[in-house]
């Protein structure tokens, strides 16, 4: 029998609304003509920033948004994207070797707090540690961070628009350092993270999150060697706030995401589902050198990554590929399993919002649609800032080698108030699933509502042609206490339910 068993009486603590961030790096057309059209496009836009992006990204509540990379990050000048944008200098974009675009800066610091602004999202800002000395960092958190008339810095900032801080909490220090971030060693890394950060405590601290390089995907010995390094310090003069990891399920494997068989269906699905190897041996290494937790794990790149050219563009905007419900799955899969680690991952951030890797985006022109990875997001939304309830599966596994069992059920709960919200996905291909109910310590009793995101053909995708292809469906449910419910094959459900009073 499949079912689902919520225990009311144990939870990991609240789900950190920061689990669902969101990244926007400048590659490919991620930016221009993805995000920002310009202010005087005939595109309906919001100060240059396609309205129609900013109005639908609002709705699903993102938390956060980190930007200028990735690894556009490492060759990153700030100075070059503030001022009057038609002085700005015209750069090579670090991904010129792959597409021969050319960095305009006409999205800048400023453009981006403003957009982070208009849809309520916190700035994540990854800062260069490969490229730029420490001072430049610490500047750029003072011509943020400080208020008008104390610094030159922040009379700058102010005389380019922005006269009240902007009150940047969340600094990477470095990106993918083991890369292209320099090459550097795990001790190299721990060592010029601290050297960075130190500097900056003249800033005062407190309210600064700095996140420390951590490793890509199941690199453990990373992990061992830069906490090693960084613990050695018996004495911080800034403290980190996470250690970052970087996952994508099939990178650079030449798979495509638009056409597969049922084994490629399931191979996704173990990759996806592998991120629970990824972050549990990560923290158990960390916990050797951080017993007491205080250190987050940030995932702060995730999603699929096939090959480019499926999307509309064709393959102008590098690595841009389709959605299907198969990326709808794997998103699905991947924040239940964040919102079940809620105590150990402080933030994630899927790569990426628009044109790029498991976009919730495609846009170009007056063209603009959601992808299926939207809708994921918008149902999974109120799990943000919810009371995490414990929540054991039993379903039918699958075996492959190399990888932990893949259970054909998907689940992650939470509590509001009264007000209950379940998210489950069907891994199964082909079969519905009738999934009961359980529950210790409350009745799952109440009225509520049922929303479902699948398709006939798993392959489906939302195109500029066709943009509602795909689209959740939403019922209303009544739940008496020992309920079965009925998931169709491939889909994703949400059950959102007002628990009656007991």
């Amino acid at each position: 029998m499949n079912k689902i068993t919520l225990n009311f009486n144990q939870s990991k603590g609240i789900i950190a609304p920061e689990i669902y961030g969101h990244f926007s790096e400048h590659i490919g057309g991620v930016f221009y003509d993805g995000l920002w059209v310009g202010e005087d496009s005939k595109v309906e836009n919001i100060r240059g920033f396609r309205k129609s992006l900013v109005d639908s990204f609002k709705k699903i509540a993102p938390p956060v948004l980190r930007w200028p990379g990735g690894c556009f990050a490492e060759i990153y000048d700030w100075r070059d994207g503030i001022g009057p944008r038609e002085k700005r200098p015209r750069r090579v974009n670090w991904w010129y070797y792959c597409d021969g675009r050319v960095e305009s800066n006409q999205v800048g610091t400023h453009e981006f707090m403003d957009l982070c602004g208009m849809v309520g999202a916190k700035p994540y800002i990854a800062a260069n540690m490969t490229s730029v000395s420490p001072l430049h960092v610490r500047d750029w958190i003072e011509y943020c961070n400080f208020p008008a008339g104390l610094t030159t810095l922040s009379d700058e900032r102010a005389a380019n628009g922005s006269p009240d801080p902007f009150n940047v909490q969340y600094w990477g220090i470095g990106n993918e350092n083991w890369g292209g971030g320099g090459q550097m060693t795990p001790e190299r890394c721990a060592d010029e993270f601290i050297r960075y950060t130190t500097i900056c405590r003249s800033l005062g601290t407190k309210d600064l999150k700095f996140i420390m390089c951590g490793a890509n995907a199941h690199d453990l010995e990373w992990t061992r060697r830069l906490m090693k390094q960084w613990s050695s310090r018996t004495f911080h003069e800034t403290p980190a706030w996470g250690v970052s990891v970087h996952y994508y399920t099939f990178a650079l494997n030449g798979k495509d995401d638009v056409n597969f068989d049922e084994a490629g269906w399931y191979e996704e699905l173990f990759k996806a589902d592998y991120m629970r190897r990824i972050v549990d041996d990560h923290r158990e290494i960390m916990d050797e050198y951080d017993p007491e937790r205080q250190l987050k794990v940030v995932v702060d790149e995730w999603g699929n990554w096939h090959i480019d050219g499926t999307g509309p563009s064709k393959g102008y905007n590098l690595f841009e590929q389709q959605s299907n419900i198969r990326d709808a799955m794997v998103a699905a899969i991947t924040l239940n399993f964040f919102n079940n680690r809620c105590d150990v991952v402080g933030m994630a951030n899927v790569a990426q919002l628009c044109n790029n890797l498991h976009s919730l985006y495609l846009a170009g022109g007056e063209n603009f649609v959601e992808t299926p990875n939207y809708h994921v997001f918008a149902m999974f939304k109120d799990h943000q800032g919810g009371k995490h309830v414990e929540t054991a599966v039993t379903a039918p596994e699958l075996e492959k080698e190399g990888f932990d069992n893949l259970s054909t059920l998907s689940a992650s709960s939470s509590l509001k108030g009264d007000t209950l919200t379940i998210t489950l996905g069907n891994l199964d291909l082909a079969a519905s699933k009738d999934v009961k109910l359980e529950s210790i310590g409350r009745t799952i009793k109440g009225q509520g509502t049922m929303t479902i995101l699948t398709a006939d053909d798993p392959m489906t995708c939302n195109t500029f042609e066709n943009p509602f292809a795909v689209l959740p469906t939403e019922k209303s449910i009544t739940l008496h206490g020992d309920d079965t419910i009925t998931l169709p094959p491939h889909a994703i459900v949400k059950l959102s339910i007002k628990l009656d009073a007991e």
